[in-house]
């Protein structure tokens, strides 16, 4: 049955599957159609902000997206549609939760913090909403249903850690994340190149992926300190998932990315006339370099190596 797309915004501690009664303070103009009415200019921002009495945190990575042509194409790529459900990390002030919303997705949103709840039950009045109050790093994300699609501006400071858990939630199917240009680069980088490294190995072993476009300092308020963009990875739940054991190999081959592949393994303590052997079955140079290798490779190697089976 088909959600009704008019109900209130919704508030919860912790798990999306908790959807019991609002959590939340009525806003001024509750029955208006504030999905009309987007967040796009610095001053709508600042008035809204001034009239909380907040100011973005920058330890929390509170920077508001304002630009409407990029919250659209974010909710575009993400796969906003009617019935999808959708993941969002730190909506802020509720602007790319309402460009999702409106599209029909059952979006619940993670939100740490807790000044924002009157700023969100007034931005979020009228859509089907649920906010889940919590650190995202707390949040289980195995709970998350078959088809989950993150779709959000990501807090820049815990990136890395957030993508992983992403990828490793069986719920969910991709992730359309905004990100530090430099961070983007890497997850879509492949042996060889330059930017190639330990997060875009993992992101080739779960999946694929895709540049969308670049996002600029001015888009957001405050203007952040570096350049952003828009990414998306889909992860293949078809696939077995990797042995905890050969990731952990993968990030001990890649840690130090410009040393020979024979050295970095060298430094975990094992044998070097092993890995020499293991090199030389699987038909590598001893003086490799670890970020030439590929995905194939090192996994044969690791099988060499007794690592995995």
């Amino acid at each position: 049955m088909p959600r009704d797309s008019r109900r209130p915004a919704r508030t919860a501690d912790r798990r999306p599957s908790d959807r019991r009664g609002p959590d939340r303070r009525p806003a001024p103009d509750e029955e208006r159609d504030l999905s009309a009415a987007p967040l796009y200019s610095p001053a709508r921002v600042r008035d809204l902000l001034d009239r909380h009495g907040l100011k973005p945190t920058k330890s929390l990575g509170q920077n508001f997206l304002i630009d409407g042509n990029i919250l659209r194409a974010i909710a575009e790529a993400g796969g906003a549609a009617p019935g999808v459900p959708v993941l969002e990390i730190g909506p802020g002030l509720g602007v790319l939760t309402r460009e999702i919303a409106s599209r029909g997705a059952q979006v619940t949103t993670l939100e740490k913090d807790e000044r924002l709840r009157p700023v969100l039950a007034e931005t979020l009045g009228g859509l089907d909403v649920q906010v889940v109050w919590g650190d995202a790093l707390d949040f289980d994300y195995a709970t998350l249903p078959a088809g989950t699609r993150v779709i959000a501006n990501l807090p820049y400071y815990i990136t890395g850690l957030l993508l992983s858990r992403f990828m490793r939630a069986p719920g969910i199917v991709s992730a359309t994340v905004l990100v530090q240009k430099e961070v983007g680069q890497r997850l879509a980088a492949r042996p060889g190149e330059e930017n190639y490294g330990f997060l875009s190995a993992i992101a080739a072993l779960y999946g694929s992926v895709q540049h969308v476009r670049d996002v600029p300092k001015g888009a957001f308020l405050p203007a952040p300190d570096v350049t952003s963009a828009v990414i998306r990875l889909d992860f293949d739940r078809t696939r077995p998932a990797p042995e905890p054991a050969f990731l952990s190999f993968v990030e001990t081959a890649l840690h130090h990315r410009r040393k020979t592949l024979r050295n970095n393994l060298r430094l975990t303590g094992m044998d070097g006339e092993a890995i020499d052997a293991a090199l030389e079955a699987v038909g590598l140079r001893a003086d490799v370099r670890a970020e030439d290798v590929s995905l194939g490779d090192l996994r044969d190697m690791a099988v060499k190596l007794g690592v995995i089976r």
